[in-house]
């Protein structure tokens, strides 16, 4: 007589394989988030060719790079939300990945603004589909005690796509110029689609929240994810701390190699060969060291430590972010960046994390996606935008300095964004 073969409960066995992919799950989608970043920012190391070759502004640049992104990125991002709220995660993010690769390769046939602008567009589109529910894999995947470490590894992206993409970019601009450069960050997102595909898991929703909610009614509408956003105040807070700090740190991302150019005399291979893989270097170091102290502090002390110790490192970096800007010296303006770098940048992983744990449970998507809409709106949309339209306004009287000084402004509003997280951190603390 056969024996009998033990029943093995689906469920079970699909979480046991979620974990035992929760390294590789966190790894492919932090070399997403970095091909996301790498074809959103290419345009910061073109910008000075592709001005000369299209004869184009410094407030046309900004919208390239600003508010043509922005708007349909943040927006799109909350029907993409909903529908990763409801289906599977991973198939959106593949399916987004392959659109906004393709609109990043086109960029490079584009020969006036409005077509470059057509492509910058569709890359904003593809690009709605990936952070939402990228985020929410990851709070599955991640018990709240590690969820910030997990967030400043994923937060990787921004910190590696600006600088490899620098990297890429301006090396391959500086021998076959700007259009080659865009093939070359575009294309191999295709084949990364495949293999997202083929190895991401879809986790349970809740798989490691150390108390599971009930899924009894209906899905929670999208204002349902409004109002319970904004019924909170450590999470209203971190949203408008982060989106400042977003808009600072865009608007100085999407002009720093045209200022290093212009002011500095720094050229594009020098900060692709240089600059860039130091600073990619610094800034890994500030977000995986980052989530790692963040995570410490809330097993420690508690959550409410997270967001002081953003706005502590915040403090520590503003007089080199501002260094940046006073120094005539190369050399010296260089390294007070990596200094700002190296403080500054350990702030999305922590705040995503605190985000998603104050969230429901099944509107993570959506209040990643408002986060989202918000921070690109104002902080993508506006931040280089209306650096391009402050230099060309200063540029009368300050000629090719414009730049400088309208970074330095933007730089200057950082005390505000370290207000707001030292003021969540006080409502965490009472929240206990």
């Amino acid at each position: 007589m056969a024996e009998a073969v033990p029943w093995t409960d689906p469920v079970t066995q699909g979480d046991d394989r979620a974990m035992r992919r929760r390294t590789l799950t966190l790894a492919l989608l932090t070399v997403t988030y970095f091909f996301s970043y790498m074809d959103r920012q290419i345009l910061a190391i073109l910008q000075e060719l592709i001005k000369a070759d299209l004869s184009l502004s410094d407030t046309q640049l900004g919208l390239l790079s600003g508010l043509a992104f922005a708007i349909f990125y943040a927006t799109l991002g909350i029907p993409v939300a909903r529908l990763a709220d409801r289906t599977n995660r991973r198939n959106i993010i593949v399916a987004s990945l392959t659109v906004w690769s393709a609109m990043t390769a086109a960029g490079g046939l584009a020969m006036n603004f409005w077509q470059l602008l057509a492509a910058r567009i569709g890359v904003g589109i593809g690009e709605a589909g990936s952070s939402p529910p990228s985020h929410s894999i990851i709070a599955d995947l991640y018990p709240p005690e590690r969820r910030a470490g997990a967030m400043g590894v994923y937060s990787l992206g921004v910190v590696l796509g600006a600088a490899i993409g620098t990297f890429i970019g301006g090396t391959v601009a500086s021998f076959y110029g700007w259009r080659a450069a865009m093939f070359a960050v575009g294309l191999p997102g295709v084949a990364l689609a495949v293999i997202v595909y083929l190895f991401v898991v879809e986790p349970r929703r809740g798989l490691s929240d150390p108390v599971p909610e009930t899924h009894k009614g209906p899905m929670p509408g999208l204002a349902a994810g409004f109002a319970t956003m904004l019924r909170s105040g450590p999470a209203l807070h971190l949203v408008i701390a982060v989106t400042l700090t977003s808009m600072i740190g865009y608007g100085l991302t999407a002009w720093g190699p045209s200022y290093m150019q212009r002011s500095l005399g720094i050229s594009i291979l020098e900060i692709s060969l240089y600059v860039a893989p130091i600073g990619a270097v610094v800034g890994t170091i500030s977000a995986v060291g980052g989530g790692r102290l963040a995570d410490r502090l809330a097993r420690t002390r508690g959550l409410y430590a997270q967001p002081w110790m953003v706005a502590w490192l915040k403090l520590i970096a503003l007089p080199f972010t501002l260094g940046f800007f006073i120094l005539d010296m190369p050399v010296a303006a260089v390294v007070s960046y990596f200094l700002y770098v190296l403080f500054a940048n350990s702030y999305l992983g922590p705040t995503f994390a605190l985000i998603q744990g104050l969230a429901p449970l099944r509107l993570r998507a959506l209040w990643a996606a408002i986060t989202l809409l918000v921070i690109n709106l104002i902080g993508l949309g506006l931040g280089p935008t209306l650096v391009g339209v402050i230099s060309d306004l200063l540029e009368p009287t300050l000629g090719a300095e414009s730049l400088r000084w309208s970074m330095f402004l933007f730089a200057a509003v950082t005390p505000w964004a370290i207000w707001h997280y030292w003021r969540a951190g006080v409502l965490l603390k009472r929240a206990g």
